[in-house]
């Protein structure tokens, strides 16, 4: 993130006026894209229903590829970036403020952790994506930076397929 002040004065993360580097939107996807990937494969144990229980097994595997993918990307990035002296601080409170556990459900937590139906599971599973969306696309709102807004955008095409594809396989039971 630049430096530019980006916290209110009670500590929170003021969007409005965070601006990221292309390592930071990295992170920040590999941040989203970890949490899916253990959403999906945690709850898909716990499915009955072989279409969503294949539908869930597929969409891990889909965050593994991007994973994956941007792993190689920070890979990349990391010779450009590594003589500059980059405060990580900004970007690791953003993640704990507005990421960690906000986008989808931690099945380790009590209240969710006992997903009683393959409906309800589909059910976190969309709703999870819409909240993904809905935070991409706020940060595309205000980010300025071409090469960030393209990490941004490319992790929100994928989040909308996801979302169609779940809400489609819920029209069908």
């Amino acid at each position: 993130m630049e430096k530019r002040k980006s916290e209110t004065s009670s500590g929170k993360v003021d969007l409005t006026r965070a601006s990221f580097q292309c390592m930071d939107a990295i992170e920040i996807s590999l941040h989203i894209e970890k949490e899916g990937l253990f959403f999906y494969e945690s709850a898909g144990k716990k499915i009955q229903n072989s279409q969503v229980r294949d539908m869930f097994s597929s969409l891990a595997d889909e965050e593994r590829e991007h994973i994956q993918t941007l792993q190689e990307k920070a890979r990349f990035l990391q010779p450009a970036i590594a003589s500059r002296n980059r405060s990580q601080e900004h970007l690791q409170l953003f993640i704990r403020e507005e990421l960690k556990g906000k986008i989808f459900p931690d099945l380790k937590d009590p209240k969710t952790q006992n997903i009683q139906s393959d409906k309800q599971a589909l059910e976190l599973g969309i709703e999870s994506e819409k909240r993904s969306i809905e935070i991409l696309q706020g940060l595309l709102g205000i980010e300025r930076k071409l090469d960030v807004k393209a990490i941004f955008s490319h992790l929100l095409v994928e989040e909308k397929k996801h979302l169609a594809l779940l809400e489609d396989l819920k029209k069908e039971l």
